[in-house]
């Protein structure tokens, strides 16, 4: 494959509505494998992109790039061509592709498997909104195809259907990794606060892991299903008697949501030396009360995706249970009312673009 030109769609400015463009892909090198995308997922971070809400305030690792932004890191297709010196994928094979599409590769935490948290040059690369080495801007997934260095493709395993692995590629890894770093298992009392995008499939992993699960969610209106999803107890914060119940209760809260909730009356629900990991990226700080913590020594943590590797195993452990995203799929003209629809917590619980309609 030489440089050439494929369909997106992209938002051409600042909280524009996205639109159907051409954008370019680099050559085919040496490491590089051409997908064919079928799937995208659309996560809140593309809205949160492409509606320039984050800049570089708090250090974000996601800015807002130069526009067109073409979004989209939760992306599952299939290899059509291989660079030659390519080992690890051929034509046919069943990839995706996440976060990040490279890293500087040297860094302590790269060769660690924290690629992730990458320190090096150029860091943390990331799928879109990104600059790769090349000096070239990156274009994510709403696309008809992209070329990835194979290092940073994953494989997905043939029992996991392509339109429900899109999202594990972002919303299975940022579950999965603080999950699995914290421990959750048998004998662990876990919280995910917010049954969306992100929160339905930390409790399918969570449940799967062997934990106990419980969801805190601001009414009661998705009861039903995160029951069938996996959880033990679902409980709304909107009543003020599940933060009097709850107290003391959890090893483990994972906060997947992105407005700006009261964190220290959530530090209450920790046993001593629980933790609350925060995933959700709201536009403004979150204040913490030292006390909330200080108390029973508890801690407050940030988790930031995952590594390629444990990426991998995400999607591999995913395979070995029967995991996968529950979407509604959409065609591309249906992105802007889609991205709407996620505003309004109107999905259960991620739209999947079926990139055959771009």
């Amino acid at each position: 494959m030489t440089h050439t030109s494929v369909a997106a769609y992209a938002a051409p400015a600042p909280k524009a509505p996205l639109e159907r463009i051409t954008i370019p892909r680099r050559e085919l090198g040496a490491h590089d494998i051409l997908i064919d995308i079928k799937y995208a997922g659309i996560c809140h971070s593309d809205i949160h992109t492409v509606r320039a809400e984050w800049g570089d305030a708090g250090n974000s690792p996601i800015v807002d790039g130069n526009f067109p932004i073409v979004p989209g890191h939760e992306i599952a297709g299939v290899v059509t061509e291989v660079g030659s010196e390519v080992s690890r994928y051929e034509a046919g094979d069943r990839v995706g592709v996440g976060c990040f599409v490279d890293s500087c590769r040297e860094c302590e935490n790269c060769k660690s498997g924290l690629d992730q948290y990458c320190t090096g040059e150029p860091g943390m690369v990331n799928t879109y909104a990104g600059t790769g080495r090349d000096g070239q801007p990156t274009y994510g997934g709403y696309s008809t195809h992209i070329v990835v260095d194979e290092n940073y493709a994953l494989r997905i395993p043939d029992g996991i259907p392509l339109d429900g692995a899109a999202p594990l590629l972002c919303a299975g890894i940022t579950l999965y990794s603080p999950l699995a770093h914290w421990k959750a298992g048998p004998g662990k009392k876990v919280a995910v606060v917010g049954l969306g995008g992100l929160g339905h499939m930390g409790v399918k992993i969570a449940h799967a892991m062997g934990a106990e699960v419980t969801v805190l969610s601001q009414s009661l209106r998705k009861k039903d299903d995160g029951l069938r999803l996996g959880a033990d107890h679902y409980y709304a914060t909107s009543d003020p008697a599940t933060f009097e119940r709850l107290a003391g209760t959890f090893d483990l809260i994972v906060n997947t949501v992105s407005a700006n909730l009261d964190l220290n009356a959530y530090f209450e629900l920790l046993k001593t030396d629980g933790t609350l990991v925060q995933l959700g990226v709201p536009e403004n700080p979150l204040p913490v009360a030292p006390f909330a913590l200080i108390g029973q020594r508890r801690s407050f943590a940030g988790s930031l995706i995952g590594g390629i590797a444990e990426t991998q195993e995400m999607l591999d452990f995913c395979g070995e249970h029967g995991l996968a995203a529950d979407i509604e799929v959409i065609g591309a003209e249906q992105i802007n009312e889609a991205y709407e629809r996620v505003l309004a917590s109107d999905v259960r619980y991620r739209f999947v673009i079926d990139a055959s309609t771009i």
